[in-house]
This record gives structure tokens, sequence and C-alpha cells, in this order.
């Protein structure tokens, strides 16, 4: 026989049909419905003889069905359904889950060596993530001769001295992955009690296992080192005129030609062009000319082209 069970208390009427609608008025009303005989509990009656309670007629000659298993009582919940095996969904979620994780935590990795941030066109001088070195603060050796034959020697490259007004070669420890650094330069105006705008030339070696490998891949993060390293704090336009590859004397090179724009206080100077050319002079060492002319003095970029075309490869 079987109840009904509401989610809080059994029924009081049985049925033999498991599929039999509940009863009308509630669980505790006995089952009237087709097939299935009331329970009576008036005085002085029972239940036919060969029927259960609640249940059909039995037939002639046979016995009546009964229960053979105690039925819970009100308020007793059914007993709960056997679980489902989930162990090999289980084991596909976190199979993906931990794929997922590997593709990021990856991702992150390449990111951090590579920089992830496009250094070209750069707005400013001042970097999310600072990846040039502290200015050089030792001086070239005085074995490291800035001229001869004419000269201005600095790293592998040479360039014809430029006569005056341009001043004498002199050290210059600015320059971002540079060492052994020489420039000459022309004084465009004082500003403020001690400081001098210039026109200037260098050449200088460029260290080597900086993170760059190619000159083209050189001049992105020098390009973006220099204006931080020259201008400071100040805010930088850069607008990028030339940027291709090109050879010096046979040997593989990338010039960038950018027009800067910025406001010092007290600087008359608004803008200027900066020249940059990295020379890879051989297999595991590179070069680098570098030329600023303030565009309030535009009659000395003639020079530093000059000097730029006569660079020759040393060493």
């Amino acid at each position: 026989m079987y109840r009904w069970w509401d989610g809080q208390t059994w029924s009081a009427a049985l049925s033999p049909n498991p599929n039999a609608a509940p009863p009308h008025g509630g669980l505790g009303a006995p089952v009237t419905g087709p097939g299935t005989a009331p329970i009576t509990t008036s005085a002085g009656t029972s239940p036919r003889a060969g029927a259960p309670a609640g249940g059909t007629p039995a037939n002639p000659g046979t016995k009546p069905i009964t229960t053979t298993q105690p039925q819970p009582g009100p308020g007793v919940p059914p007993p709960p359904l056997p679980r489902r095996n989930r162990g090999g969904a289980a084991l596909w979620i976190g199979a993906i889950a931990g794929l997922v994780a590997v593709v990021v935590i990856a991702s992150i990795a390449i990111r951090a060596m590579t920089g992830g941030n496009d250094i070209a066109n750069t707005p400013s001088g001042n970097s999310t993530r600072n990846v040039c070195p502290a200015p050089e603060t030792v001086p070239p050796s005085g074995a490291e001769r800035p001229t001869r034959n004419g000269r201005v020697y600095g790293g592998q490259l040479s360039y014809p001295t430029l006569s005056p007004p341009w001043s004498s070669p002199s050290t210059e420890t600015r320059v971002p992955f540079g060492r052994n650094a020489w420039t000459q330069t022309i004084l465009v105006e004082r500003y403020g009690a001690t400081q001098s705008w210039v026109a200037s030339v260098l050449v200088a070696e460029l260290n080597a296992g900086d993170g760059f490998y190619t000159p083209q891949r050189g001049s992105e993060i020098v390009v973006q080192c220099i204006v931080g390293a020259f201008y400071g704090d100040s805010k930088v336009d850069r607008k990028d005129r030339v940027n291709r590859a090109t050879t010096v004397q046979g040997k593989e090179a990338w010039l960038v030609e950018s027009q800067l724009t910025f406001n010092i206080p007290n600087l008359q100077t608004k803008g200027e062009l900066a020249i940059v050319l990295i020379v890879q002079t051989s297999e595991n060492r590179s070069s680098i000319f570098y030329a600023s002319i303030p565009d309030t003095t535009p009659q000395w970029e003639a020079p530093a082209r000059q000097a730029m075309a006569g660079l020759t490869v040393d060493g």
C-alpha cells in the first residue's frame, strides 16, 4: 500500500496505486476515489472481510493485500534517494579549472618578461613600469680618448668633430644603457638659477645584455628612456616622423626621428627634434648616435645631420 507525502507529513489515507492523485481535502482525508474503499470509523462498523482497509475488495478465494513493510508516520521524511556518482564530472571540472589557471599564470609571466606596454609614441617621459636603468655615474676612463684624427669616438662609432661654436667633446652620463658617451653642445638659452638648454650631438656604446638585441627593439626602449632621462618629470609629447631600418657601413641599424613638445617653466624653448640612430656594430654589441636640436635654433640641424652622415664603425 502507498501513502502520500507533502514535504511535511504523510497522509492518513492509503492507496494500492502509486500513481493515484492525492486525496481531496488534505492528506489527513481518506481516499474515496475510484478503485479505493473508504476507511470507516463509525461505531459498530468494520472493514469488509476479505478486503484491506482502504483497498479494493479481494476476489473470492484470494488473500487480502496487506503491506509487508511498516510505513513512516506523519512528520517523517522519505528515505533519501541514492546519490549519483559525479566523480567523472568533478574530475573534468577540476581539470578545466587547472588548465585555465595555468594559462592565466603563463600570460602574466610572458607579459612581465616582454614588458606588456607599447613604448612607441609615449606621451610622457614617465612610464608605468620602470624599464630604464639608472644613469651611469662613472665617467669614461682616461684611456678612452674621445678625439683622434679629427673625429669624436664613442663606443664603436665616430663622427667628424664639429667646429665652433660647438663645444669640445665632454662626457655625458645620462645616456640610457650607455657608457663611454661623448657629446658636443651649443648653448641655446639659460633658465632658472643654474640651468641651461643646449643643442647636442653624441655617440656612445650601449651595454650588452640589457634586454634588447636588435636595433629596432633597442630604439624603442632607448627613445623612451631618453625622454625620461633628459626631460625629467616634465610632460613630453612625442610624434615620430621617421621610424625605419637603415645601415651604417653595411651594419644593421635603426633610425628614429621624433618631434618632442614640452612646457618647462621659465624655458622659452617648447619643442625640439630628437634623432636616435642605433647601430649593431658586431654580433653582440651596439652603439648609438643621438642629436637634439631645439626648435628655437633650427640652424644647428644641418651640422647634426652632417655628423650622422659621416658616421663610421670602428673597432
